[in-house]
């Protein structure tokens, strides 16, 4: 299907449609990009123009093949947390970043602040865990569903928009809502992600965490984000309260930064 609104260059909420390819799904990839730099270099020349399509920046995600040596320069790890550096600001249109997952690292379950998240395994494995909402948080993008239910925000299923407009929800912010229920969280896939896998996700989509299941060797990923954003909600998996934090990065351009502040929680299996 041809959807002319699925544009990745503007926040999930203000999609009429979204195509999402799950990452099950086949992309037919017709060339092979040779280094970081020229994948970099390549998503620069989609966003210059005024209409980025998902299945594009998948496409151009895939065609990159790992090669350690290209992306080594901004792979730092920490001993007790996962890392988020970073790689290309994008001109404020989007951000590349690499993570770094030492054995055992994960990070918490979390959202996307409304927009559009893609990633590449580039080393090791890392497993993708899914959630729904609590019926106590609303995202950006179930509230345009509620007030236009005729148009779907992701053409993933019927019954995921279905799903969505039935989900009761309160009208408080999360801070402000009252008490949570333990096992709020409801668990809704898990997908183990293999060097050059790529995924996508967004807020109509539901949550996720990543995690890094083993407790000997380390995992690397690619992230492009678009918008960018410097925090998210992140959600208790007991409870499934919400916490806003600050995303921030532990090095850029391949350099360290001399302070460094919590960008989520890590949660340990």
């Amino acid at each position: 299907m041809e959807i002319e609104s699925a544009n990745c260059k503007y926040r999930v909420s203000e999609c009429s449609d979204i195509e999402q390819l799950s990452i099950e799904a086949p992309i037919k990839m017709d060339r092979e990009i040779t280094g970081l730099e020229k994948l970099v270099e390549e998503i620069h020349k989609v966003f210059s123009k005024s209409h980025v399509n998902i299945q594009e920046v998948q496409k151009l995600m895939a065609c990159y093949k790992s090669d350690p040596k290209d992306w080594k320069k901004y792979a730092k790890f920490d001993r007790f947390r996962y890392t988020r550096n970073l790689v290309d600001a994008g001109n404020g249109a989007f951000n590349i970043m690499i993570l770094c997952w030492g054995p055992g690292h994960a990070s918490a379950i979390h959202d996307h602040a409304d927009s559009h998240c893609f990633m590449k395994l580039l080393s090791g494995s890392l497993e993708e865990v899914r959630y729904d909402w609590p019926e106590n948080v609303e995202p950006e993008v179930v509230k345009k569903l509620k007030k236009k239910p005729t148009r779907r925000c992701c053409s993933e299923s019927e019954e995921l928009e279905n799903k969505m407009n039935n989900v009761e929800i309160s009208e408080h912010q999360c801070e402000e809502a009252g008490e949570y229920e333990a096992g709020n969280m409801n668990e809704i896939g898990r997908t183990r992600l293999e060097v050059d896998d790529v995924c996508y996700i967004n807020d109509a989509l539901g949550l996720h965490r990543m995690e890094n299941p083993s407790y000997v060797d380390g995992a690397v990923s690619l992230h492009l984000y678009c918008p960018p954003f410097d925090s998210c909600r992140v959600f208790d998996s007991t409870t499934g309260k919400a916490s806003e934090v600050k995303v921030t990065f532990w090095s850029m351009y391949g350099k360290k930064i001399k302070r460094v502040f919590e960008s989520s929680p890590v949660e340990s299996k």
